[in-house]
């Protein structure tokens, strides 16, 4: 034996622990192994439930929705995950962590936009508020009505307006003057006189039938009138 072997063979080797230490870990780890089964009954059988509460509520069909009382995310998504594999919609309102709860609906009724706005400002939905929301939608309906009545009377004025001269008046007087845009206005109106005669007076108020008529009659005066005056032949 060498001098490195003595050195080995004297130095102590780690502490064993001791039968009390060894039953202590082993308890700990039984019951480490007991909660996790616990928690996977717990899932098992909440899972269990839902199942069978989304199952009632398809076969039902006249209910609206299914809601559920607020929840940890982790049963949230069992919740999801079961409603579709049930082919159901699904949907989650509330804070997260303090009062957030899901929502199932059958496939083709789902619910409105008034629900969804309702219950995203964390309100309750129900009756009394479907009839608020509704009665709010004829009101806007009517303001809009209302208001597009008003502008198109607006328009309309402004049309006559523009057409009177008073629209151009108005327009450019800061420019040019009163005085100035009121002679202007007055230029942008129809000339209503030529000369001493009204203009609706040197309008031809006969018939197309009576020109047509007097034109037939004029070439016919003046075939006759050629005929009368034969011009001079020469020889």
């Amino acid at each position: 034996m060498d001098f490195l072997d003595s050195i080995l063979n004297s130095m102590q080797g780690p502490p064993s622990a001791s039968e009390a230490q060894k039953n202590a870990m082993k308890k700990q780890k039984e019951a480490l192994e007991r909660k996790q089964k616990q928690e996977r009954d717990m899932i098992n059988k909440f899972r269990k439930r839902v199942e069978e509460k989304i199952s009632n509520f398809i076969k039902d069909g006249n209910t609206p929705y299914l809601q559920f009382e607020p929840m940890d995310q982790m049963y949230r998504s069992i919740i999801r995950d079961v409603a579709e594999t049930a082919g159901v919609q699904v949907f989650s309102f509330g804070q997260d962590g303090i009062d957030r709860y899901s929502i199932v609906y059958l496939k083709d009724k789902g619910p409105s936009e008034d629900e969804l706005t309702v219950r995203r400002a964390g309100c309750a939905w129900n009756d009394a508020k479907a009839a608020e929301m509704a009665e709010n939608k004829v009101e806007k309906a009517k303001q809009a009505a209302l208001e597009s009545e008003e502008d198109k009377n607006r328009k309309r004025k402004r049309g006559k307006e523009e057409l009177s001269g008073t629209f151009y008046k108005q327009k450019y007087a800061h420019l040019i003057g009163q005085e100035a845009a009121i002679d202007a206005a007055q230029k942008t109106n129809m000339n209503k006189s030529y000369g001493e005669v009204p203009s609706a007076n040197k309008k031809d108020q006969r018939s197309i039938e009576q020109t047509m008529a007097d034109i037939k009659a004029k070439k016919m005066k003046k075939a006759e009138t050629d005929k009368g005056n034969p011009e001079d032949v020469q020889t």
